[in-house]
């Protein structure tokens, strides 16, 4: 991504405890109109500008908030009223449905990175949500997935945390009605409607940025193959299936002194939990012995059908539309290969040059899973080059990773154990 200069600007901090007061007591004393109510609450509020954007935002929080329950009549339901948070200090990041910034919390002095996504198409709220579920599903942290701090709804001037499954959440509700129905339900473009995600900040880049930037170094790439099987499976075993692996969306973290890998961007995940025998999202549903509780669940077990996911990263059945969590392991398969060899191309689009493997046909670089689909029986050489140096028991891992039928595959906890046998022995 494109890295945007910015200035760091001072925030006035309101006084949000007496506002709250005044708020409060105005209810209690049914002695303020409704309209006067929603005044007050936007007075709370302060924006922040970023570099010379001229765009107000306002900065979600969630500790130090104040909350209140209106009465039913309220349009104001479990509203927020708050103090800012964060500092947005630069743009590091833009895409087509969302901006992400670098920020400090000014409660602790942390740097975090902020990422703005408008709802104001369904598609950018299917994705929104589809990254919501898959982050706040997680009950325990791993270190190499992006963590969330939080998730803050913004609309008309008021903010709100986001819960999931809040379904006294009318704003969430809306939400999650537009991802459904594919058509806009949360107000008028006049109204725009912010999700807001709080997140740890990788300072290192991504994979590509990080590794062809360097030397080639066996002892990284042995660590970052452990580190990559290590977040799959995390994933797998709490029925993600992450759908748009690619070094793109793997960031580094270098807090630690080094280099330590965090699988990010959910939009495309999807969350296989919460479907019994028989069960049909519109996306997936279980095979034959899928059923049982979310507990003991097979994340293999599920079939999905939206085919997504990046060109150069999609397994053969992705681009049939009938898959099930193998065609992460697919992707994996790809990321290592291209890692160990530091095999490119060129993005048309961005012009950037990026991991990846690929299959020449002609004078066309074709990907590995489509050029798979058109001829099952293709042989991958694995290693590309005359000169590498990767072992037998590498070799063979990429080969079965990168098997045209996914039950050749092995599933990540499968491979979480070859790849520490093979990187250790090698």
């Amino acid at each position: 991504m494109d890295i945007c200069n910015g200035r760091r600007r001072n925030i006035r901090t309101p006084r949000s405890l007496r506002a709250f007061k005044r708020l409060v007591e105005a209810q209690n004393a049914k002695m303020k109109t409704k309209r006067e109510v929603k005044q007050e609450v936007v007075k709370v509020l302060r924006a922040l500008v970023v570099g010379n954007n001229n765009e107000d935002i306002d900065v979600p929080m969630e500790e130090d908030c104040f909350s209140m329950n209106f009465s039913k009549n309220e349009n104001l339901e479990h509203a927020i009223v708050m103090a800012p948070r964060y500092n947005l200090l630069r743009e590091v990041g833009r895409g087509s449905y969302g901006v992400v910034f670098e920020a400090i919390a000014l409660r602790t002095g942390a740097r975090v990175a902020v990422k703005k996504l408008q709802c104001n198409a369904p598609e950018n709220v299917e994705l929104a949500l589809a990254e919501f579920w898959a982050l706040a599903s997680l009950e325990t942290k791993h270190e190499n997935v992006v963590q969330l701090e939080e998730c803050v709804l913004q609309r008309n001037g008021m903010a709100q945390k986001m819960s999931h499954g809040n379904k006294r959440s009318k704003q969430y509700l809306r939400l999650v009605e537009t991802s459904l129905k594919g058509e806009r339900i949360l107000g008028y473009p006049e109204e725009p409607c912010y999700l807001w995600f709080v997140m740890e900040f990788c300072e290192g880049g991504d994979l590509n940025q990080y590794i062809l930037s360097r030397r080639p170094d066996p002892r990284t790439n042995k660590s970052f193959m452990r580190q990559l099987t290590s977040a799959v499976a995390f994933l797998h075993k709490n029925n993600i299936v992450h759908r748009d692996l690619k070094p793109d969306n793997i960031l580094i973290s270098q807090k630690s002194g080094f280099p330590v890998l965090k699988v990010a961007d959910f939009g495309l995940s999807k969350v296989c939990a919460g479907f019994g025998a028989g069960g049909n999202d519109g996306d997936e549903h279980p095979t034959a012995g899928g059923g049982g509780g979310s507990n003991n669940k097979n994340v293999n077990k599920f079939w999905l059908s939206s085919t997504c996911g990046s060109d150069f990263f999609m397994a053969p059945e992705v681009w049939e539309g009938h898959y099930t969590a193998k065609a992460d392991i697919f992707a994996l398969g790809i990321i290592i290969w291209a890692m160990l060899e530091r095999i490119t191309f060129i993005d048309a689009e961005s012009k950037r040059e990026l991991l990846g493997t690929y299959v020449r046909q002609g004078s066309e670089i074709v990907p590995v899973g489509e050029a798979l689909l058109g001829n099952p029986k293709m042989v991958l050489h694995i290693p590309q080059k005359t000169r590498s140096t990767m072992s037998e028991g590498v070799k063979k891992l990429l080969q079965d990773m990168l098997a045209v039928n996914p039950q050749d595959r092995p599933d990540a906890f499968q491979l979480e154990e070859r790849v520490d046998q093979v990187t250790r022995a090698a």
